[in-house]
């Protein structure tokens, strides 16, 4: 079993560790564990095929990585969960296309890099390319999330 993240550990420092574990039973009891309201928004946002960003996926993003030690000087994914919305179908529309790239640059820009990069992913549906992470064991491990019809 792996050690034992602080109380504050970001998303990046739990998806990593779930995708480290061994089985999938100690995948699921790792994000039971660690389970938070932002870390269930980007497996929902990775794993819901009905959810549609609404920016460009491809290439890449023109942000400034944040380069500040991990735990200073940025937000979290933890707590910007919250403003989510704003980039997704059926979230804000009284937003327009300029302002919304503006938010999600601002955003990532707020973000620890790991962290950035972990949402850029689920943005893109990818969060498998770095996490051994699957939508069975997000399913077995929250039950209750209800898949389909966002957006």
């Amino acid at each position: 079993m792996a050690k034992k993240l602080p109380n504050d550990a970001l998303l990046s420092e739990i998806f990593q560790q779930v995708s480290s574990a061994k089985t999938k039973a100690e995948k699921i009891k790792l994000l039971k564990q660690y389970n938070n309201a932002g870390l269930r928004a980007c497996l929902i946002i990775n794993f819901d095929e009905s959810l549609e960003f609404l920016l460009p996926t491809d290439g890449e993003i023109p942000y400034k990585k944040n380069e500040a030690p991990a735990g200073t000087e940025h937000s979290r994914l933890d707590h910007e969960y919250r403003n989510f919305y704003r980039f997704f179908k059926g979230g804000d529309s009284s937003i327009n296309g300029m302002k919304r790239e503006q938010l999600f640059i601002q955003l990532l820009e707020g973000l620890q890099e790991e962290e950035a990069e972990l949402f850029v992913l689920c943005t893109r549906k990818d969060l498998q390319s770095k996490y051994r992470i699957t939508k069975q064991v997000v399913q077995d491990a929250f039950p209750a999330i209800e898949w389909g019809n966002r957006g």
